[in-house]
């Protein structure tokens, strides 16, 4: 990316570190009976979008909460002000939701790993033929939002690591592809699912199956697991790098993310 002109690059599962630590403490704030439930709010703009439009009556359901991609951008513009963003996955559906009217301030351009791979080509770069370059430190937590039951897991884990007597503990459900996401809700709707945190991909095995990635979809959820396990933190709570970011971004602890704010709050 700098042999074309970048300042630098930011992994995204760092931002997903500190999204899974917001929705554990909303958990913890939201879920105080054995019929609470809540709906995770980031990362998947096709599972939004099914419940605002669709769904809508389960919204006060779901915590406002930004994607791991709208976090990254604003912190950068926080933290460098005039600078350019442009975030790069498999998934076509961030396009529309980088031009969201409450969102759009977040991420300049969205391109493909498809489109990447072209650009570089057309450049004569290598990527794996270069040095590695130090990038930012996310735990297991944040590196597994790719693959569908990864969200879930994510905040499971950060729930029992903050709260480890909690009398009500996660139970999650997943759902990977919109048909499958529509019969979960359907059977939640009709009391049939009770499972109190419930986590919808819009691709099936979630953002490794997304239509512009490049390998095939078991291929890419065994090389997230295996980068999720090469991770030197399990939690967003155990990794100093997320409390230091979080300071940067002017919060003193980590309560304050269940306050509104300019950066990972998001009002459906």
């Amino acid at each position: 990316f700098k042999r074309l002109g970048f300042a630098g690059m930011v992994e995204v599962a760092l931002f997903a570190d500190i999204l899974t630590l917001k929705e554990a403490l909303e958990f913890n704030q939201n879920i105080v009976t054995e019929s609470d439930y809540q709906l995770t709010s980031c990362c998947c703009p096709i599972w939004i979008a099914m419940i605002r439009k669709v769904y809508h009556e389960l919204m006060p359901h779901m915590p406002g909460a930004v994607s791991p991609m709208v976090a990254c951008g604003r912190s950068i513009k926080h933290l460098y002000p005039g600078a350019v963003t442009m975030f790069i996955g498999p998934c076509i559906a961030k396009k529309a939701e980088a031009r969201e009217a409450d969102v759009s301030d977040s991420t300049d351009f969205v391109l493909t790993f498809q489109e990447m791979r072209d650009i570089f080509e057309c450049a004569g770069i290598d990527p794996a033929s270069l040095p590695e370059d130090e990038r930012d430190h996310s735990s297991r937590a944040g590196r597994i939002y790719a693959r569908s039951g990864g969200v879930s897991e994510a905040v499971k884990s950060t729930v029992e690591r903050i709260s480890p007597n909690r009398p009500i503990t996660v139970r999650s459900s997943q759902a990977d592809g919109v048909p499958a996401c529509k019969a979960m809700i359907n059977d939640l709707l009709a009391g049939k699912n009770h499972a109190n945190f419930l986590e919808g991909m819009g691709c099936v095995g979630g953002c490794v199956g997304g239509p512009r990635a490049m390998i095939p979809r078991e291929e890419g959820r065994g090389n997230v697991n295996r980068y999720g396990e090469e991770a030197v933190y399990p939690t967003p709570i155990d990794n100093p790098y997320v409390i230091e970011l979080l300071h940067r971004l002017g919060f003193d602890t980590v309560e304050q993310l269940l306050e509104n704010s300019d950066i990972f709050t998001r009002i459906f």
